[in-house]
Order: C-alpha cells, then structure tokens, then sequence
C-alpha cells in the first residue's frame, strides 16, 4: 500500500531525513515514534505527498507518487489519503459540517453524495448536534473529531494523522 524508499530530505544545511524506508500493507495500523525534531512530520508530510523528498521514492497503492506532477499529484491526494493535522486546521468560516463537506466538493462529488457521507460522519463521531457550529463554538477534542471526519469524508485509501492524541 505504501513504500518509501531511502527518503531523504534537508532544510538547508539540517538533514533532517537520511534514508529511511516503510513499507506499510493495506489495513496495517503503523506509529512513527522518535524524539521532537526526528523527523517524524517530515515524513508523514512526504509520504501524504505534501512535500517531496530530495531524494528517494514513494509509491502508494502501486503508484509512483514522486512521479507526478504537481495537478495530478493534488487530485491524487485528495483522492487517495486523508488527513488529520496536529492542529486541525479546520476553516474558522465555516461550519463543522461545512469544513467536513469541502475535500468531497474540491474533488467534484455530487454535492448529494458529499453532504450524506459528512453527515454520517458526524453522527458517527457523536456530532450530529453540533453540525452547524463554527470551530471556534468547539472543544479542541470536538474540533479533533471534525478533522477526522474531514480526513474520512472521500473514503481515502490511506489515513495520515499526525499527533493524533494531541
């Protein structure tokens, strides 16, 4: 499902990522652990395809990631993987609802289709009450269960959460 393959990566003179191989099947359940500053956002943020490495190569279902270029790489991604931020990164403008609806819009599902699965989802994290409020209307823990129903909405193949107890 996912292979990376000798990543590297460098911010200036700090190499931050020096080789590292995954290989992770379809269902597996994988944490990265390691010390502030290891590298571990890096990454997550290289095999979601939100960066790219400076060298090595991602595969993710079979498909060479680091081959894309940078349109299909985005309707991949919103596609293929979800994500659940360290910090949520819930839109404050729009509802919890809406901010759950808009990675099903931005990838052109019948609105129909998109708005029945944010429901679903909602409901399912215990949010159907809380629907229409803004994040700023939310506990971080409710904020948190939004992004992951935003993360879930296009069924993606893979789900990244970075700090996912935080």
């Amino acid at each position: 499902m996912i292979r990376a393959t000798d990543i590297h990566k460098s911010f200036g003179t700090l190499e931050v990522l020096k080789g590292v191989s995954l290989d992770v099947a379809q269902g597996e359940v994988v944490s990265i652990v390691g010390a502030s500053g290891a590298g571990k956002t890096t990454l997550l943020q290289i095999i979601g395809t939100l960066s790219r490495p400076d060298g090595g190569r991602v595969e993710i279902d079979g498909r060479d990631v680091s081959a894309l270029g940078d349109r299909a790489l985005s309707q991949f991604r919103n596609e293929r993987i979800g994500f659940v931020f360290q910090f949520h990164h819930l839109l404050a403008e729009f509802t919890a609802f809406e901010n759950v609806c808009i990675p099903g819009l931005i990838g052109r599902r019948p609105r129909v289709d998109v708005e029945r699965r944010a429901a679903e989802l909602l409901d399912m994290m215990g949010l159907a009450a809380r629907r229409d409020h803004k994040p700023g209307q939310l506990s971080g823990g409710e904020q948190q269960r939004v992004a992951i129903a935003r993360a879930l909405v296009n069924s993606p193949a893979v789900l990244l959460a970075d700090e996912p107890s935080g």
